[in-house]
Order: C-alpha cells, then structure tokens, then sequence
C-alpha cells in the first residue's frame, strides 16, 4: 500500500511540474499539457491556437488533403482569401462537396448577426452598424458566383447565435470560439482530429446549423 501512495504521488508532482513548467515554457512546450489532458479525458484534441489567424497554415494543410469540406463562418471574409480560394477553383472540383454556413441578414425576427455586430462594435469603433450584414452579403454573393459552374458546393443561411467558426474535413475539425468583443481571427482556434469527442462535437453543430438553415 505504501508503494502504490508513493507511486500516486510521484505522478501527481510530475503532472504538476508539467503543467507549471509549460505554462513558464514557450507556446510549443506549453502544448503539452493540453495533449496529456485531452488524452486522458478522451476530448481528442491535437491542438489549441491562442488565435485563429495561427492556425491558417495548418487548416490551408488540411484543406488540401480533403475529400469534402463544412464552413460555418460568421462572416466570411477569410473564405475569399488565404487558403480557401482553392476551394473555389479547379482544384476545388476533386472534392466530394462544399457545405458553406454563412448568417441569414434578412431574418424577420431578433438577428443574432446584429447582436454579434454590437459585440464588435465595443473594440472596433470603425466597425460601423450595418457593416457585418453587408460584408456577409458580399461574401455570399462571392461563393454564389463560384457555385455557378459547380455542382458540389452549396451555400445555405442560418440565424443563430453567433459564437463560433467550424471548418470541417472527413479527417479534422477546426473550432473557434469567439471571444466577447473580439474578432473571430483574435479567438483561440481548437483543432480536433477525427476520430474524437471534440470532433463529433463540431460536427453535430454544423449539421444542427445545416439542418435548419
């Protein structure tokens, strides 16, 4: 009994020192902690971005060895640039299907787009009222004009709480959580390989999105 106390401790001072010591480390040490805890907790995740900007390089990775892919953005804006454009050329039509979730700006009832907007108003005073409805337009519009010729991608509308952007392929999940008045490229961004609990998540909220949009 003694040994197995001894032996309890001796991992609890390791776990301990390592998760102090990450936190004190630099951002790829400090990595660790949170692979030691998503193993043991079963979330499956293989890595957390301080933002969502950090993570382009990775997801422009992923995309590339996709067979489908999923998108619910809030606005929209990054699916015209960076990594996605290949989604929309030649390259784009290998793949199986593009699901894209952009927010509906023509909703009869209480739109959770301006509730998003006044959130980003607090730290963006050039962010003027209207101007995330009309960016998501102009967004739409841009997926619309690359689905003229195309018949794997789709773009639906949704009207709900705007907290988050998923990007979906059949082997990853990048999830990011908006902050309270913060721009999405500025929120942590988890990436979360399949298969995994934080995976199944995602991807249970985009078909909930989807479904009903």
């Amino acid at each position: 009994m003694g040994e197995f106390v001894i032996g309890v401790v001796s991992s609890l001072v390791a776990t301990a020192l390592a998760v102090v010591g990450g936190m004190a480390l630099s951002p790829r040490v400090r990595f660790w902690p949170t692979l030691l805890l998503s193993r043991f907790t079963g979330l499956g995740i293989s890595r957390v971005h301080p933002r969502q900007r950090v993570a382009a390089e990775d997801l422009t990775a992923e995309l590339d060895k996709a067979r489908w892919v999923r998108v619910l953005a809030g606005r929209g804006n990054e699916l015209t640039r960076d990594g996605f454009v290949a989604l929309w050329e030649d390259e784009g039509r290998r793949l199986e299907f593009v699901h894209v979730l952009l927010p509906d700006t023509n909703h009869p009832s209480a739109s959770w787009l301006e509730w998003r907007e006044d959130e980003i108003r607090r730290i963006d005073p050039g962010f003027s009222r209207g101007m995330l409805a009309e960016q998501v337009d102009i967004n739409a519009e841009y997926i619309r004009e690359s689905a003229a010729d195309r018949d794997n991608i789709e773009l639906r509308r949704y009207n709900l709480p705007n907290l988050h952007r998923i990007v979906l392929t059949d082997r990853v999940a990048f999830l990011t959580l908006y902050r309270r008045a913060t721009h999405g490229r500025d929120s942590p961004c988890i990436v979360a390989p399949r298969p995994g609990l934080m995976y199944d998540y995602a991807f249970q909220l985009f078909t909930t999105a989807w479904d009903h949009a």
